[in-house]
Protein backbone atom coordinates (compact mmCIF):
# COMPACT_ATOMS: atom_id res chain seq x y z
CA UNK A 1 0.00 0.00 0.00
CA UNK A 2 2.94 2.34 -0.68
CA UNK A 3 3.09 2.33 -4.47
CA UNK A 4 3.65 6.10 -4.60
CA UNK A 5 7.05 5.49 -3.03
CA UNK A 6 7.97 2.94 -5.68
CA UNK A 7 6.50 0.12 -7.73
CA UNK A 8 7.83 -3.33 -8.61
CA UNK A 9 9.30 -3.94 -12.02
CA UNK A 10 6.66 -5.84 -13.97
CA UNK A 11 7.74 -9.26 -15.33
CA UNK A 12 7.19 -8.11 -18.93
CA UNK A 13 9.41 -5.09 -18.26
CA UNK A 14 12.16 -7.24 -16.76
CA UNK A 15 12.08 -9.60 -19.72
CA UNK A 16 12.36 -6.70 -22.17
CA UNK A 17 15.39 -5.39 -20.29
CA UNK A 18 17.21 -8.66 -19.74
CA UNK A 19 19.01 -8.95 -23.14
CA UNK A 20 20.57 -5.51 -22.75
CA UNK A 21 22.60 -6.59 -19.73
CA UNK A 22 24.02 -9.61 -21.54
CA UNK A 23 23.65 -10.34 -25.24
CA UNK A 24 22.89 -6.81 -26.45
CA UNK A 25 25.15 -4.85 -24.12
CA UNK A 26 26.53 -2.40 -26.71
CA UNK A 27 27.01 1.33 -26.21
CA UNK A 28 24.23 3.09 -28.10
CA UNK A 29 26.73 5.65 -29.41
CA UNK A 30 28.96 3.05 -31.07
CA UNK A 31 28.66 2.65 -34.83
CA UNK A 32 29.36 -1.08 -34.93
CA UNK A 33 26.59 -3.67 -34.96
CA UNK A 34 26.29 -4.16 -31.20
CA UNK A 35 26.11 -0.41 -30.71
CA UNK A 36 23.47 0.00 -33.38
CA UNK A 37 21.32 -2.75 -31.83
CA UNK A 38 21.40 -0.76 -28.58
CA UNK A 39 20.61 2.46 -30.46
CA UNK A 40 17.60 0.84 -32.12
CA UNK A 41 16.31 -0.29 -28.72
CA UNK A 42 16.65 3.25 -27.32
CA UNK A 43 14.82 4.65 -30.34
CA UNK A 44 11.97 2.16 -29.93
CA UNK A 45 11.66 3.03 -26.25
CA UNK A 46 11.61 6.74 -27.11
CA UNK A 47 8.71 6.11 -29.48
CA UNK A 48 6.84 4.24 -26.73
CA UNK A 49 7.28 7.07 -24.22
CA UNK A 50 6.25 9.58 -26.87
CA UNK A 51 3.08 7.55 -27.51
CA UNK A 52 2.26 7.65 -23.79
CA UNK A 53 2.66 11.46 -23.78
CA UNK A 54 1.25 12.10 -27.29
CA UNK A 55 4.36 13.99 -28.38
CA UNK A 56 7.16 13.64 -30.93
CA UNK A 57 9.90 11.16 -30.14
CA UNK A 58 12.47 13.94 -30.58
CA UNK A 59 10.80 15.81 -27.70
CA UNK A 60 11.63 13.03 -25.18
CA UNK A 61 14.87 13.35 -23.19
CA UNK A 62 15.87 10.34 -21.10
CA UNK A 63 17.14 11.05 -17.57
CA UNK A 64 18.04 9.20 -14.39
CA UNK A 65 14.62 9.80 -12.84
CA UNK A 66 12.08 12.35 -11.66
CA UNK A 67 14.42 14.52 -9.62
CA UNK A 68 16.78 15.03 -12.54
CA UNK A 69 13.86 15.70 -14.89
CA UNK A 70 12.43 18.36 -12.54
CA UNK A 71 15.82 19.95 -12.00
CA UNK A 72 16.56 19.95 -15.71
CA UNK A 73 13.26 21.70 -16.43
CA UNK A 74 13.91 24.48 -13.91
CA UNK A 75 17.66 25.00 -14.23
CA UNK A 76 17.52 24.52 -17.98
CA UNK A 77 15.11 27.40 -18.54
CA UNK A 78 15.44 29.96 -15.74
CA UNK A 79 18.32 32.44 -15.34
CA UNK A 80 19.22 35.07 -12.70
CA UNK A 81 16.84 38.01 -13.05
CA UNK A 82 13.99 35.82 -14.28
CA UNK A 83 10.88 35.13 -12.22
CA UNK A 84 9.88 31.53 -11.40
CA UNK A 85 6.47 30.54 -10.04
CA UNK A 86 5.99 27.20 -8.28
CA UNK A 87 3.53 26.06 -5.62
CA UNK A 88 3.76 25.40 -1.91
CA UNK A 89 2.74 21.75 -2.44
CA UNK A 90 5.38 20.67 -4.96
CA UNK A 91 7.65 17.69 -4.44
CA UNK A 92 10.99 18.66 -2.93
CA UNK A 93 12.66 18.02 -6.29
CA UNK A 94 10.97 21.23 -7.42
CA UNK A 95 10.82 23.09 -4.08
CA UNK A 96 14.51 22.72 -3.29
CA UNK A 97 15.51 23.42 -6.87
CA UNK A 98 13.49 26.64 -6.73
CA UNK A 99 15.12 27.60 -3.44
CA UNK A 100 18.57 27.08 -4.95
CA UNK A 101 17.62 29.16 -7.98
CA UNK A 102 16.46 31.91 -5.63
CA UNK A 103 19.87 31.84 -3.96
CA UNK A 104 21.41 32.31 -7.42
CA UNK A 105 19.43 35.47 -8.20
CA UNK A 106 16.14 34.15 -9.58
CA UNK A 107 12.94 35.71 -8.23
CA UNK A 108 10.69 32.94 -6.90
CA UNK A 109 7.02 32.92 -5.88
CA UNK A 110 5.31 29.94 -4.23
CA UNK A 111 1.56 29.82 -4.81
CA UNK A 112 -0.80 28.79 -1.99
CA UNK A 113 -3.51 26.17 -2.32
CA UNK A 114 -7.06 25.72 -1.07
CA UNK A 115 -8.10 23.45 1.77
CA UNK A 116 -8.64 20.69 -0.79
CA UNK A 117 -5.10 21.11 -2.10
CA UNK A 118 -6.00 22.89 -5.34
CA UNK A 119 -4.03 25.76 -6.88
CA UNK A 120 -6.41 28.42 -8.17
CA UNK A 121 -5.98 30.23 -11.48
CA UNK A 122 -6.64 33.53 -9.69
CA UNK A 123 -3.61 32.92 -7.46
CA UNK A 124 -1.43 32.42 -10.52
CA UNK A 125 -2.83 35.53 -12.21
CA UNK A 126 -1.97 37.60 -9.15
CA UNK A 127 1.60 36.28 -9.07
CA UNK A 128 2.52 36.73 -12.76
CA UNK A 129 5.03 39.46 -13.60
CA UNK A 130 6.51 40.80 -16.83
CA UNK A 131 9.71 38.81 -16.16
CA UNK A 132 7.98 35.51 -15.29
CA UNK A 133 9.89 32.93 -17.31
CA UNK A 134 8.51 29.63 -16.02
CA UNK A 135 5.52 28.34 -14.05
CA UNK A 136 5.86 24.87 -12.49
CA UNK A 137 2.77 23.13 -11.09
CA UNK A 138 2.61 19.40 -10.42
CA UNK A 139 -0.17 17.46 -12.14
CA UNK A 140 -1.01 15.02 -9.32
CA UNK A 141 0.21 15.49 -5.77
CA UNK A 142 2.39 12.70 -4.46
CA UNK A 143 0.89 12.82 -0.95
CA UNK A 144 -2.83 13.43 -1.54
CA UNK A 145 -3.27 12.47 -5.19
CA UNK A 146 -5.13 15.75 -5.86
CA UNK A 147 -5.13 16.65 -9.56
CA UNK A 148 -4.40 20.26 -10.49
CA UNK A 149 -6.18 22.23 -13.27
CA UNK A 150 -3.02 22.21 -15.33
CA UNK A 151 -4.57 23.21 -18.65
CA UNK A 152 -6.18 26.35 -17.20
CA UNK A 153 -2.97 27.27 -15.38
CA UNK A 154 -0.85 26.64 -18.49
CA UNK A 155 -3.12 28.81 -20.64
CA UNK A 156 -2.81 31.68 -18.17
CA UNK A 157 0.98 31.31 -18.03
CA UNK A 158 1.23 31.32 -21.82
CA UNK A 159 -0.97 34.40 -22.06
CA UNK A 160 1.60 36.17 -19.90
CA UNK A 161 4.50 34.96 -22.06
CA UNK A 162 5.78 32.31 -19.62
CA UNK A 163 6.61 28.65 -20.18
CA UNK A 164 4.81 25.95 -18.22
CA UNK A 165 6.29 22.82 -16.59
CA UNK A 166 4.35 20.08 -14.83
CA UNK A 167 5.74 17.36 -12.59
CA UNK A 168 3.66 14.40 -13.79
CA UNK A 169 5.63 11.80 -11.89
CA UNK A 170 2.68 10.59 -9.79
CA UNK A 171 0.29 10.93 -12.74
CA UNK A 172 2.20 8.85 -15.28
CA UNK A 173 0.54 5.49 -15.77
CA UNK A 174 -2.47 6.59 -13.70
CA UNK A 175 -3.90 9.38 -15.88
CA UNK A 176 -3.87 9.85 -19.66
CA UNK A 177 -0.94 12.17 -20.34
CA UNK A 178 -1.50 14.19 -23.49
CA UNK A 179 0.95 17.08 -23.56
CA UNK A 180 -1.12 18.82 -26.23
CA UNK A 181 -4.29 18.65 -24.11
CA UNK A 182 -2.37 19.69 -20.98
CA UNK A 183 -0.78 22.63 -22.80
CA UNK A 184 2.57 22.18 -21.08
CA UNK A 185 6.01 22.97 -22.48
CA UNK A 186 7.91 20.61 -20.18
CA UNK A 187 6.72 17.49 -18.34
CA UNK A 188 8.59 15.12 -16.00
CA UNK A 189 8.05 11.40 -15.46
CA UNK A 190 9.89 8.74 -13.45
CA UNK A 191 10.18 5.06 -14.31
CA UNK A 192 9.94 3.54 -10.85
CA UNK A 193 6.53 5.10 -10.21
CA UNK A 194 5.11 3.22 -13.22
CA UNK A 195 6.58 -0.30 -12.92
CA UNK A 196 9.90 0.38 -14.64
CA UNK A 197 13.24 0.24 -12.79
CA UNK A 198 14.55 2.85 -10.41
CA UNK A 199 17.12 5.18 -11.99
CA UNK A 200 15.13 5.89 -15.14
CA UNK A 201 13.00 8.84 -16.19
CA UNK A 202 12.23 11.28 -18.95
CA UNK A 203 11.56 14.94 -19.60
CA UNK A 204 9.27 16.09 -22.36
CA UNK A 205 10.66 19.27 -23.93
CA UNK A 206 8.39 20.87 -26.45
CA UNK A 207 10.00 21.64 -29.81
CA UNK A 208 11.53 25.13 -29.93
CA UNK A 209 11.93 25.35 -26.14
CA UNK A 210 15.57 26.18 -25.49
CA UNK A 211 16.94 24.01 -22.69
CA UNK A 212 20.42 24.47 -21.20
CA UNK A 213 22.19 21.25 -20.31
CA UNK A 214 23.01 20.68 -16.65
CA UNK A 215 25.97 18.46 -17.57
CA UNK A 216 28.86 18.73 -19.99
CA UNK A 217 30.20 15.92 -22.12
CA UNK A 218 29.06 14.26 -25.31
CA UNK A 219 26.14 15.06 -27.58
CA UNK A 220 23.79 12.41 -26.22
CA UNK A 221 20.04 13.17 -26.20
CA UNK A 222 20.56 15.84 -28.88
CA UNK A 223 23.05 17.60 -26.63
CA UNK A 224 20.50 18.09 -23.85
CA UNK A 225 21.66 15.33 -21.51
CA UNK A 226 25.22 14.06 -22.09
CA UNK A 227 26.27 10.67 -20.77
CA UNK A 228 26.16 7.07 -21.98
CA UNK A 229 22.55 5.93 -22.14
CA UNK A 230 21.24 3.45 -19.59
CA UNK A 231 20.00 1.20 -22.38
CA UNK A 232 18.42 -1.50 -20.24
CA UNK A 233 16.68 1.08 -18.04
CA UNK A 234 15.43 3.03 -21.05
CA UNK A 235 14.09 -0.17 -22.62
CA UNK A 236 12.30 -0.88 -19.34
CA UNK A 237 10.74 2.58 -19.29
CA UNK A 238 9.62 2.14 -22.88
CA UNK A 239 8.01 -1.24 -22.15
CA UNK A 240 6.32 0.16 -19.01
CA UNK A 241 4.95 3.01 -21.11
CA UNK A 242 3.42 0.55 -23.59
CA UNK A 243 1.82 -1.41 -20.74
CA UNK A 244 0.49 1.79 -19.14
CA UNK A 245 -1.02 2.92 -22.43
CA UNK A 246 -2.88 -0.39 -22.78
CA UNK A 247 -3.95 -0.41 -19.11
CA UNK A 248 -5.43 3.07 -19.34
CA UNK A 249 -7.26 2.20 -22.55
CA UNK A 250 -8.79 -0.84 -20.80
CA UNK A 251 -10.25 1.34 -17.98
CA UNK A 252 -7.69 0.10 -15.49
CA UNK A 253 -7.71 3.44 -13.68
CA UNK A 254 -11.45 3.21 -13.08
CA UNK A 255 -11.11 -0.24 -11.56
CA UNK A 256 -8.22 0.87 -9.35
CA UNK A 257 -10.17 3.92 -8.16
CA UNK A 258 -13.07 1.64 -7.19
CA UNK A 259 -10.67 -0.46 -5.13
CA UNK A 260 -9.24 2.68 -3.48
CA UNK A 261 -12.74 3.93 -2.63
CA UNK A 262 -13.59 0.56 -1.14
CA UNK A 263 -10.50 0.81 1.06
CA UNK A 264 -11.46 4.30 2.24
CA UNK A 265 -15.04 3.36 3.03
CA UNK A 266 -13.98 0.30 4.98
CA UNK A 267 -11.37 2.14 7.02
CA UNK A 268 -13.52 5.16 7.83
CA UNK A 269 -16.45 3.01 8.84
CA UNK A 270 -14.26 1.13 11.29
CA UNK A 271 -12.07 3.80 12.89
CA UNK A 272 -14.06 7.04 12.83
CA UNK A 273 -14.92 6.84 16.50
CA UNK A 274 -13.01 5.95 19.66
CA UNK A 275 -15.00 3.58 21.88
CA UNK A 276 -13.52 4.62 25.21
CA UNK A 277 -16.06 6.01 27.68
CA UNK A 278 -13.55 8.46 29.13
CA UNK A 279 -13.72 10.63 26.00
CA UNK A 280 -16.62 13.02 25.61
CA UNK A 281 -16.54 13.22 21.81
CA UNK A 282 -15.67 11.09 18.84
CA UNK A 283 -12.15 11.30 17.49
CA UNK A 284 -12.36 11.81 13.80
CA UNK A 285 -10.86 10.13 10.78
CA UNK A 286 -11.18 11.39 7.24
CA UNK A 287 -9.68 11.93 3.81
CA UNK A 288 -7.31 14.82 3.12
CA UNK A 289 -8.21 16.30 -0.26
CA UNK A 290 -11.17 13.96 -0.60
CA UNK A 291 -13.38 16.64 -2.10
CA UNK A 292 -11.13 17.15 -5.12
CA UNK A 293 -10.40 14.97 -8.15
CA UNK A 294 -7.58 12.56 -7.34
CA UNK A 295 -5.50 9.97 -9.14
CA UNK A 296 -7.00 6.51 -8.89
CA UNK A 297 -4.64 4.91 -6.42
CA UNK A 298 -3.98 7.49 -3.70
CA UNK A 299 -5.69 8.08 -0.36
CA UNK A 300 -4.36 10.33 2.42
CA UNK A 301 -6.23 9.62 5.66
CA UNK A 302 -6.00 11.31 9.05
CA UNK A 303 -6.63 9.56 12.37
CA UNK A 304 -6.99 12.01 15.23
CA UNK A 305 -4.78 11.30 18.26
CA UNK A 306 -2.61 8.86 16.35
CA UNK A 307 0.99 9.65 15.44
CA UNK A 308 1.49 8.65 11.81
CA UNK A 309 5.03 7.41 12.43
CA UNK A 310 3.84 5.09 15.19
CA UNK A 311 1.01 3.80 12.99
CA UNK A 312 3.39 3.18 10.07
CA UNK A 313 5.65 1.14 12.37
CA UNK A 314 2.74 -0.77 13.94
CA UNK A 315 1.36 -1.70 10.53
CA UNK A 316 4.80 -2.62 9.21
CA UNK A 317 5.13 -5.14 12.04
CA UNK A 318 1.91 -6.70 10.71
CA UNK A 319 3.29 -6.85 7.16
CA UNK A 320 1.53 -3.75 5.79
CA UNK A 321 3.59 -0.99 4.16
CA UNK A 322 2.10 2.52 4.20
CA UNK A 323 3.68 5.97 4.42
CA UNK A 324 3.48 9.06 6.59
CA UNK A 325 4.06 11.17 3.47
CA UNK A 326 6.62 11.45 0.70
CA UNK A 327 9.29 8.75 0.77
CA UNK A 328 11.86 11.49 0.19
CA UNK A 329 10.93 12.97 3.58
CA UNK A 330 11.04 9.72 5.53
CA UNK A 331 12.31 10.43 9.04
CA UNK A 332 11.66 14.18 8.82
CA UNK A 333 10.61 15.81 12.09
CA UNK A 334 8.46 18.49 10.48
CA UNK A 335 4.86 17.80 9.46
CA UNK A 336 4.08 17.45 5.77
CA UNK A 337 4.47 20.75 3.94
CA UNK A 338 1.67 19.67 1.60
CA UNK A 339 -0.84 19.12 4.39
CA UNK A 340 0.08 22.26 6.32
CA UNK A 341 -0.23 24.28 3.09
CA UNK A 342 -3.77 22.88 2.86
CA UNK A 343 -4.49 24.39 6.27
CA UNK A 344 -4.23 21.29 8.43
CA UNK A 345 -2.94 21.81 11.95
CA UNK A 346 0.46 20.32 12.76
CA UNK A 347 -1.30 17.75 14.95
CA UNK A 348 -3.62 16.59 12.17
CA UNK A 349 -0.81 16.62 9.60
CA UNK A 350 1.23 14.41 11.93
CA UNK A 351 -1.72 12.03 12.23
CA UNK A 352 -2.08 11.55 8.46
CA UNK A 353 -1.06 8.41 6.59
CA UNK A 354 -0.85 7.82 2.86
CA UNK A 355 -2.21 4.63 1.32
CA UNK A 356 -1.22 4.20 -2.33
CA UNK A 357 -2.39 1.12 -4.21
CA UNK A 358 -0.65 -0.49 -7.15
CA UNK A 359 -2.11 -2.15 -10.23
CA UNK A 360 -1.26 -5.44 -8.52
CA UNK A 361 -3.32 -4.72 -5.38
CA UNK A 362 -6.18 -7.18 -4.92
CA UNK A 363 -9.57 -7.00 -3.27
CA UNK A 364 -8.41 -9.55 -0.69
CA UNK A 365 -5.52 -7.27 0.24
CA UNK A 366 -7.89 -4.35 0.68
CA UNK A 367 -10.06 -6.44 3.00
CA UNK A 368 -6.98 -7.48 4.97
CA UNK A 369 -6.07 -3.83 5.52
CA UNK A 370 -9.60 -2.95 6.62
CA UNK A 371 -9.46 -5.85 9.06
CA UNK A 372 -6.07 -5.12 10.63
CA UNK A 373 -6.07 -1.30 10.73
CA UNK A 374 -8.78 -0.60 13.35
CA UNK A 375 -7.01 -2.54 16.10
CA UNK A 376 -3.74 -0.68 15.45
CA UNK A 377 -5.49 2.70 15.50
CA UNK A 378 -7.48 1.85 18.63
CA UNK A 379 -4.35 0.71 20.47
CA UNK A 380 -2.44 3.89 19.59
CA UNK A 381 -5.43 6.04 20.56
CA UNK A 382 -5.51 4.31 23.94
CA UNK A 383 -1.82 4.95 24.50
CA UNK A 384 -1.43 8.45 23.07
CA UNK A 385 -3.29 10.57 25.68
CA UNK A 386 -1.93 8.64 28.64
CA UNK A 387 1.72 8.58 27.61
CA UNK A 388 1.75 12.15 26.35
CA UNK A 389 0.04 13.65 29.40
CA UNK A 390 2.11 11.58 31.80
CA UNK A 391 5.49 12.27 30.22
CA UNK A 392 5.22 15.84 28.95
CA UNK A 393 4.85 18.99 31.05
CA UNK A 394 2.02 21.31 30.08
CA UNK A 395 4.41 23.81 28.49
CA UNK A 396 5.87 21.10 26.24
CA UNK A 397 2.42 19.86 25.20
CA UNK A 398 1.48 23.45 24.37
CA UNK A 399 4.63 23.88 22.27
CA UNK A 400 3.93 20.63 20.42
CA UNK A 401 0.40 21.78 19.71
CA UNK A 402 1.76 24.94 18.11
Amino acid sequence: MDANATTPVLPQVLEAMRPFWTEEFGNASSIHQRGQHARAAVDRARESVAALLNCRAAEVVFTSGGTESDNMALFGVVSPGDHLIATAIEHHAVLHAAEELEARGVEVTFLPCTGEGLVEVSALEAALRPNTKLVSVMLANNETGVIQPVRELADRAHAAGALFHTDAIQAAGKLPLDVKALGCDLLSISGHKMYAPQGTGALFVRRNVRLRSMFFGGLHERGRRPGTENVAGIVGLGKASEIATDWLAANGAWELAALRDRLERGILAAVGEFPGEQHSRAWEAGVNGGGAARVANTSNLFFDHVEAEALVIALDLKGLAVSGGSACQSGATEPSHVLTAMGLSDARARSSVRFSLSRLTTGDEVEAVVEMLPAAVARLRELAPKTRQASEPASQRSALAR
